[in-house]
């Protein structure tokens, strides 16, 4: 079993592209019948968990031999993030995985994770709230109060001390579209198929 490529992909940090390798290759080395003794379960995981795709991770953890999940606490680790995740647990998915001590070779990708999560978690905030108090931002973003009240203030929010309210900035959508003339040309032509 060749496992070159997911290598290269952890050493590039080209994270979104591992969960659709790790996928085939697995297909390819089960079509085979070879052996999956060496599979980076744990790495495709959090692959799936990456891309915030549940259900994938779900079905991939029902795959797992149960001697390979007793045997790899990192994998443990991993399955306890996604757990998290499936029970909308933001503060677990930041103390499992930073409570953990990763092997090297998927340290980088946890972090990587971790901050994607966080991205993630400040675009829902964005959409959901107009104030919000700074426990709940640090509940949300898994920090302390005083680090979600910087990270929110330097992306544009205002910080009401007195109260300890943040209010959010909401950004302002933009949609760019593009219309060529043959799309035009087209639309012409039936507004006066339309009127004729």
């Amino acid at each position: 079993m060749d496992l070159s490529t997911v290598h290269a992909a952890l050493s590039a940090k080209s994270y979104p592209d591992l969960a659709a390798l790790c996928d085939d290759l697995f297909l390819q080395v089960a079509s085979q019948g070879a052996a999956t003794d060496g599979w980076p379960y744990a790495v495709h995981l959090l692959a799936h968990l990456y891309l915030n795709d549940l259900n994938s991770a779900r079905f991939l953890w029902k795959t797992v031999p149960q001697e390979v999940k007793d045997a790899h606490p990192e994998l443990a680790a991993v399955w306890k993030i996604g757990q998290c995740l499936w029970n909308r647990d933001n503060a677990g998915v930041y103390t499992t995985a930073q409570g953990f001590e990763w092997v090297p070779e998927i340290a980088d990708f946890v972090s990587a994770f971790i901050e994607s999560y966080r991205k993630r978690i400040f675009e829902l905030l964005i959409s959901a709230y107009s104030t919000i108090s700074v426990a709940d931002m640090a509940h949300f973003m898994g920090m302390t109060e005083e680090d979600a009240t910087n990270y929110a203030v330097q992306n544009g929010w205002s910080l009401d001390a007195a109260t300890k309210m943040l209010t959010v900035r909401k950004q302002k959508s933009q949609t760019n579209q593009k219309l060529d003339a043959s799309k035009l040309q087209r639309l012409t032509e039936c507004v006066f198929h339309l009127e004729h």
